[in-house]
C-alpha cells in the first residue's frame, strides 16, 4: 500500500450520527470534589454527567511540545456543563449535514464523565475511552462517543482528550535534548496518561472504583490502547484493555506503511527536521510562537505525525516485548471488522496495486498476491482486505497468540461482520463488509442517532449484547454473563471468535490463511534481510 494510504480518521466519517441522545437538564445536582477543586454537572437522563473537566494544564507556550503538567485548582465551584475545545486539527471539509463545527484550541487537555452512581461509596467500574483518528483528529465532543447509555449499564465511562498532529506527535533533536528523558515525539500518548492518572486519583469522587478501570478505543485509539498495555508508564492505571480494530505490534519502519507505522527516535526527527524547515522555523522559540493552526494546516496529512519509539512511553518492539513477557498483563477483549479497508479506497490503478505489493513485500510478494490478486475482476477488494489484514486483522491475532501464550489474563477476540443500513450517499454503500468503524455505533448503542435508517430488530438487539458484553468485561474482566450467548476465551488450543453477525456466534479466526502469509513476513522483517530491505521514498518507490 502507498504511504498515502493510511489509517484515516473515523470518528467523523463512519456513521451518520448528529443529534445528541439526551436531552438537558438546567438544574444541576450537588457538586464533587477532585483535587483541582469542587465541580458540578448536569442530572441527564437518570445520570450525572460532567463535561469539560480539566485534567492537565493548557500545552501553551513554553508547555507546547512538554509532557502535561497538572491542571491548576480554581476556587468556588466550577460549572462542567460544556465539553472543553477540541484538540488543534485540520477541521476543513470534515462536517457533514446536521454537524456543528468543533471548537479547536491548543487549551484542549478536558474529560467528561457519565456516571449513573448515587453516591461517591457505588464503586462502579470505570470504562475510559479513547478516540480514533490516525493520531491527526479525533474529539471527545462527538455524539458518537456521547458515553450515556454505556453508562446505563451500571458503569462510569470517561472520555479523554490528547493531542494529535504535529502538536501531538512531533519530535526533534532539540525536543529530545531539553527532555530529562532525552525523548520527543510522543505528547498525545503522555496526555493519555496523565488523563488515566487524573482518574485514577479522582474517579472515586464519581462513584467509580480506580481499581477497576478498563480502557478502550478504536483503530489509533485501539493502537493507543495497544501501546497502552506495553507501556511501563501505564502500569497500575488500568485493570483491562478493549481495542476495536488496532493494534501496534509491527516493527519500526521509515517511511511508514499500514501496519508499520511506528518509526525510530532518529527517523522521526529527521522527519520532524523537515517539518520545522518547511514552516520557517529555525529555532525551538520560533517554533512555539508560530499560531497553531499554521502548524497543523501544515501537518495535517493523515498520519503523517504518529507514535515513535522513543524508549520512554514505547520502550521497545512490542512483539519482541510480549513475547519476552514485558507488559501490562490485564484481561482484552479485542477485535477488527470484515471490510475494514473500505474506508481507506483503493491505489489508482490496478498496477499501482501490483507494484505497491512488490515494493512493499519483497520476498513475500508472490505469495502474498496469490492469496490477494491483483486480476482485473479482483484487485481493488484484494487491496482493502491486504489494508484490512496488515493494518488491523494480523496485529489482533498477534496480540491475541502472544498473550495467550505469555500471559496470566484471558483473552476475548471478536470478528465484527454485520453490515448496518447505510445512507444512499454513503460512499461505501457496496462494501461487501462491515467498514473500519462500523461497530461503534452498536457498542455505544447510537442507533437512534440516525434515525431516518431503517434499523430493524436484529440491529437493535445486536447493539445491546454488544453493550452488554462491553460493559460485563469491564465489571467482571469477563464479557460473559445472563443474557446474552456465550463467549469462550481465545486460547492456542482453542482459538475461539465471537462473530458478531446478525446474532453473535463462535467461529474460528477469519481469513486465517491470510493472516498467516503476513506472519511469515512481519517475523522476515524482523531478521536482518528484513531490516535490509531498500529504503522507500514517502511515495512507495526504492531509493
Amino acid at each position: 500500500m502507498k504511504s498515502t494510504m493510511v489509517l484515516l480518521a473515523a470518528f467523523v466519517a463512519a456513521s451518520p450520527c448528529h443529534a445528541a441522545p439526551f436531552s438537558r437538564a438546567q438544574a444541576g445536582p450537588a457538586p464533587v470534589h477532585v483535587q483541582e477543586g469542587w465541580l458540578r454537572g448536569l442530572t441527564q437522563g437518570g445520570l450525572t454527567v460532567y463535561e469539560g473537566i480539566p485534567f492537565a494544564a493548557p500545552p501553551l507556550g513554553r508547555l507546547r511540545w512538554r509532557s502535561p503538567r497538572p491542571a491548576q485548582r480554581w476556587s468556588g465551584v466550577r460549572l462542567a456543563d460544556h465539553f472543553g475545545p477540541t484538540c488543534m486539527q485540520d477541521t476543513r471539509g470534515e462536517f457533514g449535514p446536521g454537524m456543528r463545527p468543533l471548537h479547536v484550541s491548543e487549551d484542549c487537555l478536558y474529560l467528561n464523565v457519565w456516571t449513573p452512581a448515587k453516591s461517591a461509596h457505588a464503586a462502579l467500574p470505570v470504562m475510559v475511552w479513547i478516540y480514533g483518528g490516525a493520531f491527526s483528529s479525533g474529539s471527545t465532543a462527538m455524539p458518537l462517543f456521547d458515553g450515556a447509555r454505556l453508562a446505563q449499564h451500571g458503569v462510569v465511562v470517561v472520555s479523554i482528550a490528547y493531542r494529535v498532529g504535529p502538536l501531538g506527535f512531533l519530535a526533534l533533536p532539540a525536543l529530545s535534548a531539553e527532555s530529562t528523558h532525552h525523548a520527543s515525539g510522543n505528547y498525545g500518548l503522555l496526555d493519555q496518561i496523565a488523563g488515566l492518572r487524573w482518574v485514577k486519583r479522582n474517579i472515586a469522587a464519581f462513584g467509580g472504583d480506580p481499581r477497576r478501570v478498563t480502557i478502550f478505543g478504536e483503530s489509533a485509539g485501539a493502537i493507543s490502547v495497544s501501546i497502552l498495555a506495553a507501556s511501563p508508564l501505564a502500569h497500575g492505571l488500568f485493570q483491562g484493555a478493549i481495542s476495536e480494530s488496532g493494534g501496534s505490534f509491527g516493527p519500526t519502519r521509515t517511511p511508514p506503511a499500514p501496519g508499520e507505522n511506528i518509526q525510530t527516535l532518529r527517523s522521526a526527527e529527521r522527519q520532524g527536521l523537515a517539518f520545522e524547515h518547511r514552516l520557517g522555523a529555525r529555532t525551538l522559540e520560533q517554533l512555539r510562537q508560530l499560531p497553531a493552526k499554521l502548524i497543523e494546516r501544515a501537518g495535517s496529512r493523515p498520519a503523517q505525525f504518529w507514535p515513535v519509539l522513543d524508549g520512554r512511553v514505547i520502550v521497545g518492539d512490542q512483539y519482541t516485548l510480549y513475547r519476552e513477557r514485558r507488559y501490562n498483563d490485564t484481561p482484552i477483549l479485542i477485535g477488527t471488522n470484515s471490510d475494514e479497508g473500505a474506508l481507506f479506497g483503493t491505489p489508482p490503478t490496478r498496477r499501482d496495486y501490483f507494484n505497491e505489493v512488490r515494493t512493499r513485500f519483497g520476498p513475500y510478494a508472490d505469495e502474498l498476491l496469490k492469496l490477494y490478486p491483483a486480476s482485473r475482476s479482483a484487485w481493488r477488494q484484494s487491496s482493502m482486505n491486504l489494508m484490512r489484514d496488515a493494518g488491523f486483522a494480523w496485529h489482533t491475532w498477534a496480540w491475541g497468540r502472544l498473550q495467550a501464550k505469555t500471559g496470566g489474563s484471558k483473552v476475548f477476540m471478536y470478528y465484527f461482520d454485520h453490515i448496518p443500513p447505510r445512507p444512499a450517499d454513503s460512499p461505501w454503500k457496496h462494501a461487501i463488509g462491515a467498514v473500519h468503524s462500523e461497530e461503534i455505533t452498536y457498542v455505544f448503542q447510537h442507533l437512534n442517532q440516525s434515525p431516518n435508517l431503517p434499523w430493524s430488530a436484529v440491529d437493535h438487539r445486536l447493539s445491546d449484547d454488544m453493550a452488554t458484553y462491553w460493559t460485563n468485561f469491564a465489571k467482571y474482566g469477563n464479557p460473559n454473563g445472563p443474557g446474552v450467548p456465550h463467549w469462550p476465551a481465545f486460547t492456542i488450543r482453542r482459538p475461539a471468535v465471537l462473530h458478531f453477525t446478525d446474532a453473535p456466534r463462535v467461529g474460528g479466526v477469519a481469513n486465517l490463511k491470510d493472516l498467516e502469509a503476513l506472519n511469515a513476513y512481519f517475523a522476515w522483517r524482523r531478521t536482518a534481510p528484513g531490516k535490509l530491505r531498500p529504503r522507500l521514498s514517502e511515495h512507495g518507490q526504492p531509493r
